[in-house]
């Protein structure tokens, strides 16, 4: 852990204190401890971000590639049934492209498109429209119900925004939702899990919390 200062002032100035309380209440009030603690929640979320990548992208790429066969073309979204949030945030993926990248092409846009759009793909509102005829192919390992996948990518969803957005995830199961990443690699592809598992660092980084709480 990074030791904080003798002066610790500074702290709740540069990270203010509506954001470093989270971190002073789970340690009860011990601002070394608050901090370390802060630390580790960087460290931890740092860990998280290469399992997360690859979730998002194998989704992304699966969901696309069995949208582009159930349609027949690479701009499914096109003619897909989406609903009216999903035509909105393909609308807000076309306009961010607009300006960085004219013409642009299918694969720009499924790259623009948010995690939460292709989560939203497996979700209730498209079970007999997308799920049924096509996008259970996107999980061939996968003999589950469509509701219970859909609860453990929105948990992953979850996690991801909280760690993109520097938040605390200290108080979440985290060896639960790093149980559930791997559940969903292994859903949808049987190599992806035994790759990740070479540059995984959250182990590690859970033993290390473990270690400095049991010195606490």
């Amino acid at each position: 852990m990074i030791p904080a200062d003798d002066n610790d002032d500074w702290i709740s100035g540069a990270l203010s204190e509506a954001r470093f309380a989270p971190y002073l209440e789970e340690c009860g009030g011990d601002i070394a401890a608050a901090w370390g603690l802060y630390v580790w929640n960087i460290r931890v979320s740092g860990a998280f971000y290469p399992l997360l990548h690859f979730v998002e992208v194998t989704l992304r790429n699966a969901l696309h590639r069995e949208l582009g066969t159930r349609f027949g073309q690479v701009d499914w979204w096109a003619v897909a049934p989406l609903n009216e949030h999903g035509q909105h945030l393909v609308k807000q993926a076309r306009e961010k492209l607009f300006g960085h990248r004219s013409p642009y092409n299918a694969d720009d846009l499924v790259a623009k498109l948010t995690f939460g759009f292709w989560v939203s793909l497996v979700s209730q509102t498209y079970d007999r429209t997308l799920w049924v005829p096509a996008l259970h192919r996107a999980f061939p390992h996968y003999r589950g119900r469509r509701d219970a996948l859909y609860a453990e990518l929105r948990a992953v969803l979850w996690l991801r925004n909280r760690v993109m957005h520097h938040e605390p995830i200290h108080r979440r199961d985290l060896k639960g939702d790093h149980a559930k990443i791997y559940r969903l690699y292994d859903h949808m592809s049987s190599s992806l899990a035994a790759a990740v598992r070479r540059v995984d660092q959250v182990p590690y980084m859970l033993r290390l919390l473990d270690r400095v709480g049991s010195r606490s």
